[in-house]
């Protein structure tokens, strides 16, 4: 189960993405609280959570196309010192009690450095371990990334009722530093180079092409979406259906604890599936619709564990599989269209829940959203069940352009010339 601490680089990495994390989620509940007690509306969580992402929808291929050119040491180091900057601008602006368009201005700024960050810290991750040992360590991954949040989200409540917001804001700036020096320290030597992009697949326009031309990458990236952006926004709907801090803050916990769970699950197996994908995502679906009709705010807790545990097993096996199918050359802008895609779920999602918490009730919103995920779910499960040629039509189709179905074999498409090879048609893998 924890292959992948083996290596000394790896033990590294994670010791400073758990330090990371949990100073983020510090100043994630601190923003999220300081904009809903300062606002009294969830669309404007939503709107906090818009800004953070939209830099990712519009620059995502952009910076993943940097990722696969530059050293990505370089370019995590100064995200990583910019995020420091940031975050203690955000803790004076917070202290000051600023207008709230300069705190989002701020969060949108932090996005827009994010977009560089997120596909050079995955190309780097890839590099300290093994190709074999991917999978485990995104799990584990997530694993940190959960206690992470839980220590964040605790050691929040405790400094914010002491010391108050703004002290949230500046721990979060001093944990960028642990990434800094885990980057330093790392023994080069030891690294599993990913191979860089030939000349010709060089650039944002190849990397899309790319995805394009793959029928399943598609399916996956459209399904990631939709699960994503109504399945996935749970510090909206969490915050909605809260009547205090307290309990906001309980509910956090309580979702943290079950992507642990969920996260421990996803490194025990010895594969990560679509199938698995699929499953999960289905009966993650049609919990989140039931949680939305249990009575009180202990059964929505209860329900809570297993969705947020399954929502660890779905992100984890979608990055996996996202990454271990894709050329290494191609891994940085694979990412940042990842990145990109998740970013436009937040972006559409979280102002849209806010919305339908505000105008039909959190608990109506949790089971539409429910319902809708289900039927994705379902739908992709259906294309994937399919049979290949069906597939490739479908993603013709959804791509505009003209499909053939296949020829039998010795009867080439059109005229040859005499003695000429036959031209066969590019097909769309799914």
């Amino acid at each position: 189960m924890f292959r992948a601490l083996r290596g000394r680089n790896y033990r590294l990495w994670a010791i400073a993405d758990l330090i990371s994390v949990t100073g983020s989620w510090m100043q994630l509940i601190g923003l999220n609280w300081v904009v809903m007690e300062r606002t009294g509306s969830a669309t404007s969580v939503g709107l906090s959570v818009l800004l953070s992402a939209l830099p990712s929808v519009l620059l995502g291929p952009w910076a993943g196309s940097l990722a696969d050119r530059v050293p990505v040491r370089r370019v995590i180091l100064a995200c990583q010192s910019s995020h420091a900057v940031l975050a203690a601008l955000l803790a004076l602006a917070v202290w000051r009690e600023a207008p709230m368009p300069l705190v989002f201005g701020l969060t949108a700024l932090a996005g827009l450095i994010t977009v560089f960050d997120g596909p050079a810290l995955g190309r780097f991750g890839g590099q300290v371990v093994a190709r074999e040992d991917l999978g485990n360590a995104l799990a584990l991954g997530s694993v940190l990334s959960s206690t992470g949040r839980i220590l964040g989200m605790s050691t929040a409540a405790v400094l914010a009722a002491a010391l108050g917001a703004p002290v949230l804001f500046l721990v979060n700036a001093l944990s960028f530093f642990a990434v800094v020096g885990a980057v330093l320290a790392v023994r080069r030597e030891e690294l599993h180079p990913l191979a860089s992009s030939p000349e010709e697949q060089v650039g944002v326009r190849a990397g899309l092409r790319h995805v394009t031309a793959s029928g399943r990458l598609l399916l996956l990236f459209a399904l990631g979406f939709a699960l994503s952006s109504l399945g996935r926004n749970y510090q909206v709907t969490m915050a909605a259906m809260s009547d205090s801090a307290a309990s906001y803050g309980t509910l956090s916990t309580v979702f943290a604890v079950g992507t642990v769970l969920g996260g421990l699950a996803a490194a025990a197996r010895k594969a990560l599936t679509v199938r698995l994908l699929l499953v999960v995502a289905g009966v993650t679906s049609a919990l989140q619709a039931v949680s939305g009709v249990v009575p009180g705010m202990l059964g929505f807790a209860v329900v809570l564990v297993p969705i947020a545990a399954g929502a660890v097993v779905i992100d984890t096996t979608l990055s996996t599989r996202v990454q271990l199918d894709t050329a290494d050359g191609m891994r940085g802008r694979v990412l940042a269209i990842n990145g990109s895609v998740g970013a436009a779920a937040g972006a559409v999602g979280a102002p849209l829940l806010g919305w339908l918490c505000e105008r039909i009730g959190a608990p109506e919103t949790l089971v539409l959203a429910g319902v809708l995920t289900l039927l994705a779910t379902l739908f992709a499960a259906s294309v994937l069940a399919a049979p290949p040629h069906r597939r490739a039509a479908l993603a013709h189709r959804v791509l505009r352009r003209p499909h053939h179905p296949p020829v039998p074999a010795g009867r080439p498409h059109g005229p040859t010339r005499p003695g000429g090879p036959v031209r066969r048609r590019a097909r769309v893998r799914v």
